[in-house]
């Protein structure tokens, strides 16, 4: 089965994301909320994740599963990025507005990623 060319965008996309989170950790730990425990360690799982998922989505056999692991991914991480807008220190410097217009993104990224889920 062909997978559409988009697909593999997203993958790129999660795969470099993921690579980030061991080539630049501290910009990942910073923005992880103060109430999660041990965010070293959850910066690693979550770019290990993002690297396995975006590997199985170009695996026509995972591909749906995979859509389904980065809904649960971006859901799981989104109180990242809320900290983000509340918070001045997690905020990486970015404008107040950036980082309102990034918690929709995630419903755009969670819609991209059903369009796979049906995929066998």
């Amino acid at each position: 089965m062909d997978l559409p060319w988009h697909l593999y965008c997203m993958a790129v996309i999660y795969f470099i994301a993921g690579c980030n989170h061991f080539r630049n950790p501290k910009l990942y730990i910073k923005i992880i909320p103060d109430y999660f425990p041990n965010p070293k360690l959850l910066n690693n799982l979550s770019g290990l994740i993002e690297i396995i998922l975006a590997v199985l989505l170009c695996i026509p056999q995972f591909t749906s599963y995979a859509a389904w692991g980065i809904i649960l991914l971006l859901l799981a991480v989104f109180p990242a990025n809320l900290n983000m807008y509340q918070h001045k220190k997690a905020s990486l410097g970015l404008p107040k507005w950036v980082l309102l217009l990034r918690l929709p993104f995630q419903l755009l990224l969670i819609f991209w990623a059903y369009l796979y889920t049906t995929i066998h």
